[in-house]
């Protein structure tokens, strides 16, 4: 079984790797930042659950193109 995120963690991840495919990577540190600079949210952990969904998202695609 896999990890339960909330919606809002899911929809804002994949609408900032639409507009934003080529900024985001594997690390979950530039993630986090880059996420703080473009969602203006005022939780630390809503922040982080994003840029780990991301770092997810990005690890899967890259595993596909190989």
């Amino acid at each position: 079984m896999g990890k339960v995120r909330p919606t809002i963690v899911k929809r804002t991840a994949k609408k900032l790797l639409a507009r934003y495919p080529d900024i985001f990577t594997t690390d979950f540190e530039t993630n986090k930042q880059i996420v703080s600079q473009l969602v203006e949210y005022e939780s630390k952990r809503i922040r982080n659950r994003i840029a780990g969904y991301i770092t997810h998202l990005m690890k899967i695609q890259m595993r596909k193109q190989r």
